[in-house]
């Protein structure tokens, strides 16, 4: 007789996964004044041998829309009979603000400062309560997908916070752009996923409302490498180009009086301490101030706002540990994304 090792059903939220299927599962959360009734919807990928059990998030802030499509994506090329270990993926965490276009909760509440929050307390509160309980707890790997905010877009990159092995790992062969070590924040998903020591990666990408086909392929292609990587049995895309720019320190570039801000660095442009990323003018274009970056290092965020007040964020500039081939680099890695034959023409957005 053959000695098999069967895999146990995949419990989650009262509904049980035979392994080698798939099943889409909503999670009530609340109801709204109109008692409809609004749930989280997770696709569980329950594989036929065991592994580990993997989350990808989209949509915490309801208008960073690029996880949706990512993970339409991503399902394309991950199947149950072979996938080793589990993957859930919520492409919507949160629904109210993913159906109003709106960043947060009607309670104006930021779900991503709420975490690990409460089965009673805010509406935001419960639903940071049932992503931890139900997603994180059960997790030890996660990503989660965001874009710069309303009126700004970021060059698709991996966060991740220090003293974390594995995430650091990960973060290198994903294959972004850029990575940035940053601090974790009271209240967000990533704190609360550190607690329950889940890595998580956190990727920015893109902005708000749009759909970007680079930091959608960049999304795409990083998840497989770190389901690759972790033995889940999915196919590897090809390497990424080149290795990811690092930094650990980063600072926005803001504007020294109101005015029309003319950009004249693209996102991904390294520049020099001092040198100008554009320049501020009087609507009549008597005075022309040049916007000038504080640190050595490249741009992986800017507003699209030419009209601005004094103070207003302009630039995201991250320091570059190693500077001589970051331009090179980030090439490469764009090359990579659009030459990885993932997919077919009829998908590019």
């Amino acid at each position: 007789m053959f000695n098999r090792t069967r895999v146990a059903d995949f419990e989650l939220a009262g509904h049980s996964i035979k392994a080698g299927t798939s099943e889409t599962i909503d999670i009530p959360v609340s109801r709204l004044s109109t008692h409809t009734e609004i749930s989280m919807r997770v696709r569980v990928i329950h594989g036929k041998k065991p592994g580990p059990v993997m989350f990808v998030s989209g949509s915490v802030h309801g208008d960073e829309i690029i996880g949706v499509e990512v993970v339409r994506r991503l399902l394309k090329s991950v199947s149950a009979s072979r996938l080793e270990g589990t993957l859930l993926c919520v492409p919507i965490v949160n629904a109210y603000g993913f159906v109003a276009h709106q960043r947060y909760l009607p309670d104006r509440r930021d779900l991503n400062r709420c975490f690990p929050g409460s089965a009673k307390g805010s509406l935001a509160s419960q639903l940071a309560h049932c992503f931890t309980t139900e997603i994180i707890a059960r997790c030890s790997i996660g990503v989660d997908i965001h874009t710069a905010g309303l009126h700004r877009e970021n060059l698709p990159q991996v966060r991740i916070s220090d003293n974390r092995a594995k995430a650091e790992e990960l973060a290198a062969l994903f294959g972004a752009p850029a990575v940035i070590v940053s601090k974790l924040r009271e209240g967000s998903l990533r704190q609360t996923a550190a607690d329950h020591d889940c890595d998580v990666l956190l990727v920015e990408a893109g902005e708000a409302l749009r759909f970007d086909e680079l930091s959608i392929r960049v999304a795409v292609q990083g998840i497989l490498r770190v389901m690759a990587n972790l033995g889940m049995g999915v196919k590897l895309p090809r390497k990424a180009g080149a290795k990811s720019i690092r930094s650990r320190r980063s600072m926005w570039v803001r504007a020294p009086e109101g005015g029309i801000f003319r950009a004249t660095k693209p996102l991904g442009a390294l520049v020099d301490k001092g040198e100008a990323v554009g320049y501020l003018a009087d609507p009549f274009g008597d005075q022309d101030v040049a916007v000038e970056s504080p640190i050595h290092g490249i741009i992986i965020g800017r507003s699209n706002l030419p009209v601005v007040n004094q103070g207003d964020a302009l630039m995201h500039v991250a320091e570059v540990e190693v500077p001589g081939t970051a331009e090179d680099r980030l090439s490469d890695i764009e090359d990579a994304a659009f030459a990885d034959g993932l997919f077919d023409e009829d998908e590019i957005v």
